[in-house]
């Protein structure tokens, strides 16, 4: 997972301003290993028991595409 997460995490850190990509296996909530590549500019940007952000299909497909430009 590592390996395919670095290259996808430093295109995060090249598509958003953020001091770095962190990184977080969490998800007891579905029965397989997932991994949580989240831009950073401070560690408490990790914290999951945060109200999650409520974006539109068109801010999610924007983001992918950022991401995907500097992969």
């Amino acid at each position: 997972m590592l390996l395919f997460a670095k290259p996808i995490a430093r295109a995060i850190e090249s598509a958003f301003v953020c001091n770095r990509c962190g990184m977080s296996v969490v998800g007891l909530e579905v029965p397989h290993a997932h991994l949580h590549l989240v831009p950073l500019d401070e560690a408490d940007d990790l914290n999951f028991t945060r109200k999650k952000l409520k974006l539109s299909p068109e801010q999610l497909k924007a983001a992918q595409e950022k991401i995907l430009h500097h992969l």
